[in-house]
C-alpha cells in the first residue's frame, strides 16, 4: 500500500440495506488501491462474500453479535427479525463496542465509516482515528428532517409538512400522514434506551465529517445546506453504481421474462423489509392485474398470513395465469431490471433500488414505503420528473388498485404527455450517470477529501 492509500474500517448498521451499499463502496475504494477492514456479523459474512470483488484488499472481520433478550436465538441483522425488533438488533450492535475497540487497536485504520453507532466518534477520537458518518439515508432527507434548524423546532406534524428555513428545494413537502409518521418518531427508542433522532444527531454533531452517496449535479444543494448548518465537511462519494453481476439470471425467470416483448413487463419489488397490510397487498396486486400488462411482483408475505397464495384475492391466480406472478422470495433484482422485457419498475424508493433503476431503461413508478428517506427520495424523483408517484390518501396514506394502475399506465403509454416527459428525463439522467469517467471523477474527489481529513 503506497503513501496515498488509505486504510478504512467499515462498521455499518446491521441491515442488508446498509451492509450491501457499504460493500459496494468498499469495492470502488479497493479498486483504487485503498485497504478496507469490513466488520460484519459472523453468519452474515457468507451472504456477502460473493460481492467482495477485491478480497486481497477488502478483509472481512467477523464479529459475534451478542444475544439480547427478546431476539430470536442467532439473530444478527434486521433481516432475521420483524421490523418491531430492529431496536433490539441496535442494542446488540451497541454491545459490540468493546470488541470493536479491540479490533481498532489491532488494525489501526485511519478512518472508520459508520452510520448509527452514535458512540463511535468518542471512541475513535480517543484512539487518534477519524470518524466518518457515511449515511445510506440521502442528504435531501437528513437536511429536511435533522438539520440544526429543524432540531430547534418542536418537530410537530405541522412543522414537518413544510421544509425547514433555508431548505434548498421549496417544492419538496410532506403530506399529512407522512409528517404525522415522522413526528411520531420523536419518541422512538432505537436501541439501548437511546431515541432514534438522538442517535442520528449525535453522529452528525460528533463525527469528523459526514458523507453520502451521490453527485453534486443531483445532491449538491442539500450537501451545501448541511455543510453550512453543521459547520463541517459533507462529502459525496459519487453515485456508486453497482458493478455488473458476475452471475446470470436464474433460468426460470429468464425463460418467463423471455416470453414477452421488449419493454412490456411491469416489475414490482418493495424491498427486503416492507410487509404490507393485507388490504394494501390486495390493492397492489389487483392494480397490477388492472394494467392488463404482464407483471412480476416480489413482496413479503402480508401481515397475518403464512403464504403469498393464501393472501391473494379470490380468483386472482386464475385470472392472471400466464401473465402475472406474485413471488415472496429473494430475487436477482439488478439482473431483472436489466432484462429487455422489463419496461416499468414499481419501487419502494430505497436509495439502492433507485440507483439500479436510474441506470436501466425501465420507467419508474414511485410507491414509497412510509419511512423518511423513501418519502423524500420519491419527492426528489417526482420533482425531477423522472418517475410517477402512486397517489395515496392525504390523511390515511392508502393507495388503491386504480391509483397503482393509473401510475403504471402513465409511464407505459407512449402517447401520454407526462409519460413522454418522464421517459425523456430518465434517459437524460441515465446517460449522465453512465457517462464516461463520472464515477471515477467523483470518487477521486471523495478520496482527496478523505485524505484532507487526516491533515
Amino acid at each position: 500500500m503506497d503513501a496515498s492509500s488509505l486504510h478504512i474500517a467499515m462498521f455499518p448498521w446491521l441491515a442488508m440495506g446498509h451492509l450491501t451499499p457499504y460493500l459496494h463502496l468498499s469495492n470502488k475504494l479497493a479498486k483504487r488501491g485503498h485497504k478496507i477492514s469490513f466488520f460484519i456479523p459472523r453468519k452474515t459474512q457468507s451472504k456477502l462474500e460473493q460481492f467482495n470483488l477485491f478480497p486481497d484488499l477488502i478483509t472481512f472481520y467477523p464479529i459475534d453479535v451478542p444475544h439480547v433478550e427478546g431476539l430470536p436465538l442467532g439473530a444478527e441483522t434486521t433481516s432475521d427479525v420483524s421490523f418491531s425488533l430492529a431496536p433490539l438488533i441496535m442494542t446488540a450492535m451497541d454491545r459490540t463496542q468493546r470488541d470493536i475497540e479491540l479490533l481498532l487497536k489491532q488494525l489501526k485504520p485511519q478512518i472508520v465509516f459508520f452510520d448509527f453507532t452514535h458512540w463511535l466518534p468518542n471512541l475513535t477520537r480517543r484512539m487518534g482515528i477519524k470518524s466518518f458518518q457515511y449515511l445510506i439515508i440521502g442528504p435531501a432527507t437528513v437536511s429536511y428532517v435533522r438539520s440544526p434548524t429543524r432540531m430547534r423546532q418542536n418537530m410537530t406534524e405541522r412543522d414537518l409538512m413544510q421544509p425547514p428555513p433555508g431548505y434548498p428545494v421549496s417544492s419538496i413537502k410532506l403530506r399529512s400522514h407522512e409528517a404525522n409518521f415522522l413526528a411520531s418518531k420523536r419518541n422512538w427508542e432505537f436501541g439501548s434506551g437511546v431515541l432514534f433522532y438522538d442517535r442520528l444527531n449525535n453522529g452528525l454533531m460528533l463525527s469528523d465529517a459526514i458523507g453520502f452517496k451521490g453527485c453534486r449535479e443531483i445532491e449538491g444543494p442539500y450537501v451545501d445546506y448541511l455543510a453550512e448548518q453543521f459547520g463541517k465537511s459533507v462529502i459525496l462519494s459519487g453515485p456508486i453504481i453497482p458493478e455488473s453481476p458476475t452471475t446470470v439470471l436464474e433460468e426460470k425467470w429468464s425463460a418467463w421474462l423471455g416470453r414477452f416483448k421488449d419493454g412490456s413487463v411491469v416489475f414490482c419489488a418493495l424491498g427486503s423489509e416492507w410487509k404490507l397490510p393485507h388490504d394494501q397487498f390486495q390493492e397492489l396486486v389487483l392494480g397490477l392485474e388492472l394494467t392488463g400488462l404482464p407483471f412480476l411482483a416480489v413482496v413479503k408475505v402480508p401481515t397475518g398470513f403464512d403464504t403469498i397464495e393464501a393472501a391473494l384475492p379470490e380468483g386472482f391466480k386464475e385470472r392472471v395465469e400466464g401473465r402475472g406472478i406474485v413471488h415472496s422470495g429473494w430475487i436477482q433484482q439488478q439482473l431483472i431490471l436489466g432484462h429487455p422485457s422489463v419496461g416499468c419498475f414499481i419501487t419502494h424508493c430505497g436509495t439502492g433500488s433507485l440507483t439500479e433503476a436510474l441506470v436501466n431503461k425501465c420507467q419508474m413508478v414511485l410507491l414509497p414505503q412510509l419511512d423518511g428517506d423513501h418519502i423524500i427520495n420519491a419527492r426528489m424523483m417526482a420533482s425531477k420528473k423522472v418517475g410517477v408517484e402512486v397517489e395515496k390518501g392525504e390523511e390515511d396514506g392508502l393507495f388503491t388498485k386504480e391509483s397503482v394502475s393509473r401510475a403504471v399506465n402513465i409511464v407505459m403509454d407512449e402517447e401520454n404527455d407526462v409519460g413522454k416527459q418522464v421517459r425523456a428525463n430518465h434517459a437524460k439522467l441515465r446517460n449522465f450517470l453512465l457517462s464516461r469517467n463520472l464515477e471515477w471523477t467523483c470518487l477521486d474527489d471523495f478520496c482527496h477529501k478523505l485524505q484532507d481529513l487526516l491533515k
